[in-house]
């Protein structure tokens, strides 16, 4: 047998600053406590136990060739068919956080969960959507659940391999897309920190094929080739949300929690409730105030899916540390703070509307600060990013995309190191399109 070790995600010294909290045993199937998502949330340390298990226990999983569909930033937009705008239909993406459904591993456009095996009582599809929460701004829950799902698959293969060298394909997009593996010496390791190496790898790895994803759909990919992605790209709540759900794997797969797949799903529907309720998940009512807030700000009502510039914020910054942006008044990032945006609403409710009204307003400017999210880029003395590498290759049919980007960033191949740049280089050609279209509606 290997000599595997459970990591808990419990760090008393972290967790009595942020909470007070207590030692708690963690249990299979049981809902994570405040101060558990808290842990997790803030990168908080871990302790050892020994735990037993077999390679032939380790489940039969990979990475998922699909991606869930997700919700264009907004609410109630309005639907274009190539030329033609679909009369009396708007598009309802707002889903509470009592409506979340149970999570399935590679869930396709629809399935369905019997009470016998779900965790939280639900049943029926993820019923993915946007909520809104006050300290990790808008989420998209088809993003959370695909880089969790990415992670479990990166895992298990990485972990079989870890120090040698070798290849995971990935789903082409632009090209061909995969990780590459090299070796390195893990004769001093124990198997305990092998398998928390792999966990991480994971969880970074899966993190950024999510950012690979934002560029193609930058550069013109599409899961469907008669319906435009480009909306979609580098928006707002991805990224944020993306990490999440790798973060909320690691934490899985550091407790052994995630040995079959229904065990997998059992607990990430518990997590990721959990998490939503940690980050302030607000009612459906607050979260369409909220995008009522941004409108022409951050997406535009006016405009049509899938008009690329119906989103008229993107988020730029790609890398292992994430920021949400959130509605507040309080707040070190003067660009994450869109406070000011909810004041004359608050005012108007204040004199012109009723209770509920002031109280879902009021409630949204409350003083809490973002939460950030970051995943490991060391993990016992090894540097991830020397050992494993997501690599995105640009197919001729794609090149004319890249021409405003130096070929000696692209032409090749583009590691997940140099994503950064090409976000780069997309935000510049955005800034001066908006820029353009702006000055054209002004005259």
């Amino acid at each position: 047998m290997i000599n595997f070790s459970l990591k808990p995600l419990l760090s008393l010294a972290l967790c009595a600053v942020l909470s007070g909290c207590a030692t708690e045993a963690w249990q299979i199937h049981a809902t994570p406590s405040e101060s558990q998502v808290q842990t997790i949330l803030s990168g908080g340390e871990i302790r050892q136990e020994e735990w037993l298990i077999t390679p032939s226990q380790l489940p039969d999983l990979s990475v998922p060739d699909n991606v869930r569909p997700c919700c264009a930033f907004g609410d109630m937009q309005k639907v274009r068919l190539g030329p033609v705008p679909l009369p009396f239909f708007r598009l309802n993406n707002v889903v509470s956080l009592d409506e979340v459904g149970p999570h399935k591993f590679a869930s396709g456009i629809y399935h369905y969960t019997p009470a016998s095996a779900s965790a939280s009582g639900v049943t029926g599809s993820e019923n993915n959507g946007l909520l809104y929460t006050t300290q990790g701004g808008f989420i998209d829950l088809a993003h959370v659940r695909d880089t969790a799902d990415d992670t479990m698959g990166l895992f298990f293969e990485m972990l079989l391999h870890l120090g040698t060298t070798h290849r995971i394909e990935l789903p082409a997009e632009l090209g061909p897309r995969y990780v590459e593996m090299k070796a390195f010496d893990v004769s001093g390791f124990t198997d305990s920190q092998k398998w928390l190496i792999a966990a991480n790898m994971a969880a970074r790895i899966a993190y950024f094929k999510a950012e690979s994803h934002e560029i193609a759909q930058w550069h013109g990919y599409s899961s469907f080739s008669q319906w435009p992605e480009t909306i979609s790209a580098y928006s707002p709540e991805d990224l944020y949300s993306n990490m999440l759900g790798a973060k909320l794997s690691l934490a899985l797969i550091e407790q052994h929690k995630m040995l079959n797949e229904t065990e997998y799903n059992q607990n990430l529907t518990l997590w990721i409730a959990a998490s939503l309720k940690q980050l302030g998940a607000v009612s459906t009512e607050q979260a369409q105030l909220a995008l009522a807030a941004v409108d022409g700000q951050w997406w535009d009502s006016t405009e049509s899916i899938p008009s690329k510039y119906m989103i008229l914020k993107r988020h730029y910054t790609m890398g292992d540390h994430q920021v949400p942006h959130v509605l507040g008044t309080k707040g070190g990032d003067k660009d994450v703070v869109a406070g000011d945006m909810l004041k004359n609403m608050v005012a108007d409710a204040d004199t012109n509307g009723n209770s509920e009204e002031q109280q879902n307003r009021h409630a949204l400017l409350a003083h809490i600060e973002p939460t950030a999210l970051s995943l490991a880029s060391e993990v016992e003395g090894i540097q991830l990013d020397d050992i494993a590498r997501l690599v995105l290759e640009v197919d001729e049919d794609y090149a004319d995309t890249f021409s405003h980007v130096p070929p000696a960033l692209w032409k090749h191949r583009i590691e997940h190191t140099h994503f950064q740049q090409i976000a780069d280089y997309a935000q510049q050609l955005d800034e001066q399109d908006l820029l353009q279209l702006r000055q054209s509606n002004d005259q």
